[in-house]
């Protein structure tokens, strides 16, 4: 193909896009339109239906056939439905801060940008600012695959009015970053006790002889890497957005693995949207045999369960609350026989909520 060739082949392609994109627009505001009478039909009901939110995002994967990814597909529904919901309602969401954490990322992959984000310098504050009104909603990390389950959010979870309504799976992503751009002359690095720990192979294999220095959070250490020459810090690209660092290594944690699952807590408890999990805490008597008696109900009435963690009751009896998510919405009619069968042998059982599940 000649040059003149390949630039009107370009052009046509050019022009057909500009076209689509005039007609993008037309329907994203087409779209916006029936999603501001949805919200007038409503009456002031919430505009965050998660559950309805999964099924438009189920659809469009199912529906996909490429060649876009089915995340960036979800990426870009996630921003429309954002900028929609934010036509109807103006949402706070609080979470474990400061600006720049993988907690902030995980908050506007699952919600988008079209929301005020509340950082928190603790989980329990997290936790208060949803309770108290002062945030719509809050997101609290509750587990990684590999460092293990967030203990204090699954206190806060005993004591607690807020329903789970969501959850997020975050690919964890862990990034050297410095002000010049490359690792020459590092001598320092900067980062969580957790992301050290997670990088510990390739700082072995990269930078063997740069002393390690754990701080409060990745965006400490974006911060303080931001006004030190000769050091690095450690964590999401978030956080060389917010302070001005270069990414020089990308994904360097040891396990490709690694991912954090977060929890979005509220006061409403969303319907069934037809992909569920429901969480929930109990306990048992102290004697042979107890936990299999009250898990069983699960089986035989065909509910899946898809985690179960102990942790100590603090009774000081040698008594434990078992933490449990099953597959399925509460108002599913196996699932409700279950919970009704566990809750007549149980001493103690809370349901935390049932929520569109990543699976």
């Amino acid at each position: 193909m000649s040059q003149n060739e390949n630039s009107q082949d370009i052009a046509r392609h050019r022009a057909a896009i500009d076209a689509l994109d005039l007609q993008l627009v037309q329907l994203l505001n087409q779209r916006a339109g029936h999603a501001q009478a949805i919200g007038h039909a409503k009456g002031g009901a919430p505009a965050y239906r998660p559950e309805r939110e999964a099924q438009v995002l189920d659809n469009a994967r199912r529906a996909n056939a490429g060649p876009l990814s089915d995340a960036a597909v979800r990426q870009v529904l996630v921003e429309v439905m954002s900028a929609c919901r934010g036509l109807e309602q103006s949402l706070t969401v609080s979470y474990l801060g400061p600006q720049g954490t993988f907690s902030e990322m995980a908050l506007y992959q699952h919600f988008g940008h079209a929301v005020e984000g509340m950082p928190c310098a603790s989980i329990d504050e997290v936790f208060r600012s949803a309770e108290s009104g002062s945030a719509n909603f809050a997101v609290v990390p509750v587990e990684n695959s590999t460092e293990g389950v967030i203990a204090r959010t699954l206190d806060l979870l005993l004591s607690t009015g807020l329903i789970i309504c969501g959850e997020i799976e975050l690919r964890v992503h862990q990034n050297l970053m410095t002000r010049s751009g490359n690792r020459d002359g590092v001598k320092r690095v900067y980062s969580h006790p957790q992301s050290l720990a997670q990088c510990h192979g390739w700082l072995n294999a990269h930078l063997p002889g740069a002393e390690r220095m754990p701080l409060s959070s990745n965006a400490e250490a974006a911060r303080r890497a931001s006004q030190e020459p000769d050091c690095a810090a450690i964590g999401p690209a978030i956080a060389a957005e917010r302070y001005g660092l270069q990414i020089v290594d990308a994904s360097i944690e040891d396990d490709s693995r690694n991912r954090t699952r977060f929890l979005v807590l509220g006061n409403r408890l969303p319907g069934a949207s037809g992909r569920d999990r429901t969480s929930l805490v109990l306990s048992a008597h102290n004697r042979p045999g107890a936990v299999h008696d009250l898990i069983a109900a699960f089986a035989a009435n065909g509910v899946s369960m898809s985690r179960i963690e102990s942790r100590p009751a603090r009774t000081g009896q040698w008594e434990y609350l078992f933490y449990i998510d099953i597959v399925g919405h509460q108002d599913d009619a196996p699932v409700a026989k279950a919970l009704a069968e566990v809750a007549q042998k149980a001493p103690f059982m809370k349901i935390f909520g049932s929520y569109p599940a990543v699976f």
